[in-house]
């Protein structure tokens, strides 16, 4: 199996002075690579409609350029391993069931004797003291906690203030570890605490959502909102590990477990048109939740997302790929009222936005836009942008989007074959103005 890591993914000349296909590192992409099969060890193997499982081997698995590697998930080991590869910054991704229950995973990347647990009041009933039992087995390592309450209302200033405000009562040091129990509002916010926290401590994340396992967590964007826009105010800063473990998701609400799978789609959108049509032909297993199904997703999306930070972990370019329809979320996010719509709800439209508005430019196929469409439609993602939002109320918050350059509002738009975009201010504002209007509702 070969395919083009880049998939297509451009940045216009004209945008950065600069085309991310001349790097050098994208150089060495660009050329087809072997892509094996990597082995499964565990004694039965998955069979998914699309993985064509074979005497113990499952595909399309990667073999990609960040690390993954699959062992069998007994003892609470995990069944993947993904790095993110930064240099003397790497860090990986632990994937599997009940890694939270026992094992040294955790404990190993906390280098000091002191740590933080960050959670909510949603996620610290059912997995804060395994947690915290975890950390203290040995009893060389002091654990303090702090609750914060849950919802991306919270997602501010005044409430990341308790996350410092605990530090400094405990006395916690530069050699402390804070420890991100929760979905995307709770890492975001620990890492942003860890990053500024007598400038700087170690960070690990523990991601329980599936938007959290397969986007958030990965790649060192931390932050909080503003009230004129998302995520306004933040730093990028590495965390020491990612631990995913799956079981968390059992008792992961349905309307958040299908947000998550909105931020998967990105990905076979923007460069895996493999795992696009993987998805589509497995529905009913990631609707179900089948271990073996949700695995693979967060594994696949996870080797996505370190391949891309790994290339430009600050977003200079490739990255803002990452947040096609974003531009379009960000605006219903801020628009209705933060925590009315779910991150993953409000990307989901903002994705067929961006695909309409794609297709209306001619730059792809019309059935890419009707794929996309029926597939966030099977997995219960809103296709239609909120009542409340008008023209207005996009083209003033899209005014302010941290993508948007000199004055200029850059848009991540699909192009060409499934699997190929483009991060470009080169667009036609008239057709952005007839993409909201044929979406709003007033």
């Amino acid at each position: 199996h070969t395919r083009r890591t880049t998939h297509g993914c451009a940045v216009f000349a004209d945008d950065f002075g600069v085309d991310c296909r001349a790097h050098p590192a994208m150089q060495t992409l660009i050329r087809p690579c072997a892509r094996p099969a990597l082995g499964l060890t565990s004694a039965s193997s998955p069979k998914l409609r699309g993985c064509g499982t074979v005497a113990g081997k499952c595909g399309p698995r990667f073999g990609s350029r960040m690390a993954s590697s699959r062992v069998c998930a007994a003892n609470a080991s995990p069944a993947a391993t993904v790095e993110v590869a930064l240099g003397d910054r790497s860090y990986p991704i632990y994937i599997g069931h009940g890694l939270l229950r026992g094992g040294d995973l955790l404990r190993k990347h906390v280098p000091g004797n002191t740590a933080l647990v960050v959670t909510n009041t949603t996620v610290a009933p059912l997995y804060l003291d395994r947690v915290v039992a975890n950390l203290s087995q040995g009893g060389d390592i002091r654990v303090e906690v702090v609750v914060l309450p849950d919802g991306e209302e919270h997602k501010n200033m005044e409430v990341l203030m308790k996350v410092w405000d605990k530090a400094l009562e405990t006395r916690l040091d530069r050699g402390t570890t804070f420890v991100a129990l929760g979905g995307g509002v709770i890492g975001d916010m620990t890492g942003f605490a860890a990053a500024s926290y007598q400038r700087g401590v170690n960070f690990i994340q523990i991601p329980t959502t599936v938007m959290s396992m397969v986007d958030s967590s990965v790649g060192g964007k931390t932050g909080v909102n503003h009230p004129s826009g998302k995520n306004m105010i933040g730093a990028f800063y590495q965390p020491r590990c990612v631990l995913i473990d799956t079981e968390t998701l059992g008792t992961l609400p349905d309307r958040e477990y299908v947000s998550g799978l909105a931020e998967v789609v990105k990905y076979g959108l923007i460069r895996d048109p493999a795992f696009f049509q993987w998805m589509e032909d497995n529905v009913d297993e990631l609707m179900a939740r089948e271990e073996s199904a949700v695995v693979y997703t967060i594994e696949r999306s996870c080797i996505n997302k370190a391949e891309v930070v790994a290339l430009d972990e600050k977003e200079g370019g490739v990255r803002a790929t990452l947040n096609l329809g974003h531009t379009f979320g960000h605006a219903i996010e801020t628009g209705i009222g933060y925590g009315e719509w779910l991150h993953g709800e409000a990307v989901s439209v903002g994705m067929i936005m961006a695909a309409d508005m794609s297709e209306r430019m001619g730059w792809m196929d019309k059935r890419i836009l009707a794929r996309t469409v029926d597939l966030l439609k099977k997995f219960n993602c809103p296709t239609e942008v909120p009542a409340e939002m008008t023209l207005e109320t996009f083209e003033t918050l899209m005014a302010v989007d941290k993508k948007a350059a000199n004055g200029k509002l850059r848009l991540i738009l699909l192009k060409g074959e499934l699997g190929n975009c483009v991060f470009t201010g080169d667009f036609d504002k008239q057709v952005l103005k007839e993409t909201i209007q044929a979406y709003v509702k007033k």
